[in-house]
């Protein structure tokens, strides 16, 4: 996705006029929602805290936090619509999350969104229902070399039960979507396309409505991992073309076990079950039983309430800073990190360089160190960031490597928090 195309995704928060200031704008001062954040208050290693792994999972506004506290204080109860005053209370708790949820990504009816414990679970519940009903031997399944392990493995899995194929297609060295691959592979035998919104290595931000467009076709699913794309800018499902969206509320200021994962109402209804039990059938008998409508067929046993309810707070917050805000501020924090990272010697930023094509993940190397030994240095330093293979070992590999540090922002990093990490990582590079 070029300059012109990101502008494009993000211009229905934030007009493209205002967005292209942000990314000239120099940032002056510390976002004024950092004080919400109680995690940012405390010191590591004798450091204030900068905290650079949001792509792995973000901190907690206090909102969050009050939500669930609120949630075990006073709501505690297994759901029940029809019961006792405080299950009615979980019941119109978790629905109204589901509600809340649904609407902040487009989706046209709230049981077209499935609570799951994260991304993965998600990806995972699609290749055992969908895939399992409908992928034969010799069929395709198409994904990307850039894919987490987490919209890898299950498709692979599926692939070896039903004696079908995983193909992949390749990104340029820049690490962009090559689209004249993924247009060549996809064929008559393709069933499942699944690929990223953004990157977890590189943050580039691909061009997921034309890809879905170009693959979708009869009994064909398109399926988007957007754990990394819809905590940094908006995302319409239905504007996107997919057929299932999976992303995760540990990554967007929410709790951690909890996701959602979108699908279309009539491939929900028409799929089988993912697990069995209470709650998901109803008259349930020795002989038959009655499953639940749309997403409610995919939650079988007590549900996780306190998540949801999490969730749908992390939206509220986000909401009440508003996007349009958020992109500026990411924006103009990535633009700044990138200056600073390309600045340093030794270091090598991985993927396309140019701001307007990625959100905040930063994935690098320093000549002559090992990423563990980058990240060590900068804990001693108070900064937070990651080191390995990412989960995304094609893709490092791809780009010259098997091993990377990743640094990460979000919409309470600071310009002076781009800065104290960049002067550290200098002084170990050099």
């Amino acid at each position: 996705m070029d300059r012109r195309e990101f502008l494009g995704a993000v211009s229905t928060v934030v007009g493209a006029g205002a967005l292209e200031r942000s990314l000239n704008a120099p940032v002056t001062a510390d976002p004024q929602w950092r004080d919400a954040f109680p995690a940012l208050r405390q010191r590591v290693n004798g450091h204030a805290l900068t905290y650079l792994d949001s792509a792995a999972t973000t901190l907690r506004p206090q909102p969050v936090i009050d939500a669930l506290v609120q949630f075990y204080s006073l709501t505690n109860a297994n759901p029940g619509g029809t019961l006792h005053t405080l299950a009615r209370r979980a019941a119109a708790a978790i629905e109204g999350a589901r509600a809340t949820v649904a609407q902040f990504i487009g989706a046209s009816d709230p049981l077209e969104l499935v609570f799951t414990r994260g991304t993965t679970e998600g990806l995972n519940l699609v290749a055992a229902t969908w895939g399992r009903a409908n992928v034969k031997a010799g069929e395709e399944i198409l994904i990307g070399v850039a894919e987490h392990a987490s919209n890898m493995l299950p498709w692979r899995l599926l692939a070896a039960e039903r004696s079908a194929r995983l193909v992949t297609f390749d990104v340029d060295d820049a690490g962009r979507v090559r689209m004249d691959d993924f247009a060549s592979k996809i064929t008559p035998r393709t069933r499942i396309v699944a690929f990223s919104h953004v990157s977890n290595v590189l943050g580039i931000v691909n061009p997921a409505r034309e890809m879905a467009a170009l693959a979708r076709g009869p009994n064909r699913i398109v399926v988007i991992d957007g754990a990394q794309s819809v905590p940094h800018f908006p995302v319409n499902v239905r504007e996107l073309g997919c057929d299932f969206m999976a992303f995760s509320s540990h990554k967007m200021l929410g709790p951690m076990g909890v996701g959602a994962l979108w699908g279309r109402r009539e491939l929900l209804e028409s799929m089988p079950p993912y697990q069995t039990g209470s709650n998901m059938a109803h008259d349930v008998e020795l002989t038959g039983e009655r499953y639940a409508d749309g997403a409610l067929k995919y939650t079988a046993g007590t549900p996780n309430v306190s998540g949801p309810v999490g969730f749908a707070a992390a939206i509220e917050y986000l909401r009440r800073v508003g996007q349009g805000a958020i992109i500026e501020h990411e924006r103009a924090i990535t633009r700044r990190t990138v200056e600073r990272l390309l600045a340093i010697p030794n270091v090598r930023l991985l993927g396309d360089p140019d701001p307007a094509t990625r959100v905040g993940v930063f994935a690098f190397t320093v000549a002559g160190k090992a990423p563990i030994d980058v990240l060590r240095a900068m804990d001693d330093a108070g900064v937070a960031i990651r080191a390995g293979d990412l989960a995304s070992l094609p893709l490092l590999k791809r780009m010259g490597t098997t091993l990377a540090a990743r640094a990460s922002c979000f919409l309470y990093t600071s310009l002076g928090e781009v800065d104290r990490f960049a002067d550290a990582l200098g002084r170990f590079a050099t």
